[in-house]
């Protein structure tokens, strides 16, 4: 595939990991993919970007040199950038702002993995509300020990609150309710059909909050959701619920959350996203046992890799033939119109 003039379209991407599936789509499609080192130095990052029409970022901000993340400044450094693509569904790594004041599309992989951080809240709502993770270090540290001592709860006839009813909560909404869980769900973008039509309930916030046995975050990071739960949203949850998250750091509060743990307020809590990822070992978090803790794993199934950079490589090849993206962040009104790419 060519652009004008024959000159060859070119992505660059990290030495990141990535499924295989990325490069070879792109290489068939006649697309040059350029790989560059997060270890090495600006002035070479900048070389490779400098001829770049397409940018494949991670969209994991604590695995990415800051120098590597979109901003204002790194567009400055590449002049024939197009688009740039999330390695996922989040965008914590692209300033939107700065790629909309030069006409830059951004794309993320919406619903990519969708099944996988979904049954990966699944798995953290089970351990938690089953004490399994608990029992299992306790098996190991104890001689003696009473069933009873490790008593949970089934989750079948309990309240589910969803915040954020997406493609990931849309699909943890369909397990929940298979588990004969009541589901509700919060979402501000959404109508009431719409929420009803994903097999939920629609409730505002503070509703949801005091009636749900269970909330589980399916938010993006921004600014209106940054510390959504905070010491307040966790006075507010029903005693006894249980909290778990495996959409993005900075959405709870880690300080808050962890007193409303201690307290006895909340029951337990499943957590696979971080402030700072990896969390620091001496996390407060880490050490009760009522926290089921991963590292920001939910989507990192190798279906679910390798569906994220099969759709990576679709929306650019999409783009590069002047054709709309499926998953678009921002759109300039060339993608929109359906023109085709040119410098």
């Amino acid at each position: 595939m060519k652009r004008s003039g024959n000159e060859t379209i070119r992505v660059v991407r990290t030495n990141l990991w990535i499924d295989p599936i990325f490069d070879q789509m792109l290489h068939e499609a006649g697309i040059q993919v350029q790989v560059i080192d997060v270890a090495a130095s600006p002035e070479d990052w900048h070389a490779a970007l400098s001829h770049a029409h397409f940018y494949h970022v991670s969209a994991a901000k604590d695995e990415l040199p800051p120098g590597l993340c979109v901003t204002a400044e790194l567009l400055e450094k590449c002049p024939l950038l197009q688009a740039v693509s999330s390695s996922g569904a989040g965008y914590d790594t692209i300033d939107v702002n700065a790629c909309a004041a030069r006409n830059i599309s951004v794309v993320n992989q919406a619903g990519g993995n969708a099944n996988s951080v979904a049954e990966m809240a699944l798995g953290l709502l089970l351990a938690t509300a089953r004490r399994i993770v608990e029992s299992d270090r306790r098996l190991i540290a104890e001689d003696c020990l009473s069933r009873e001592d490790l008593m949970g709860h089934e989750l079948c006839g309990k309240t589910l609150g969803i915040v954020g009813l997406g493609h990931i909560g849309t699909r943890f909404a369909q397990l929940g309710g298979a588990l004969g869980m009541r589901v509700m769900a919060h979402d501000p973008y959404l109508g009431d059909d719409e929420i009803k039509a994903r097999m939920a309930q629609p409730a505002p916030l503070a509703s949801l909050l005091t009636q749900a046995d269970v909330i589980s975050v399916h938010c993006p990071l921004s600014a209106e959701t940054r510390y959504l739960f905070n010491a307040e949203t966790f006075r507010a949850m029903k005693p006894g619920a249980i909290f778990i998250s495996t959409a993005r750091g900075g959405i709870h509060h880690e300080a808050d959350l962890y007193q409303a743990l201690v307290s006895g307020h909340l029951s337990g809590a499943g957590l696979d996203v971080w402030q700072t990822e990896p969390p620091r070992r001496d996390n407060p978090l880490l050490g009760l046992s009522n926290v089921v803790a991963t590292f920001h794993t939910a989507g990192v199934s190798h279906e679910g890799r390798r569906n994220v950079a099969r759709m990576a490589a679709q929306q650019i090849q999409l783009m590069a033939q002047g054709k709309p993206p499926l998953h678009q962040v921002f759109a300039p009104q060339s993608i929109r119109e359906g023109k085709a790419v040119t410098s």
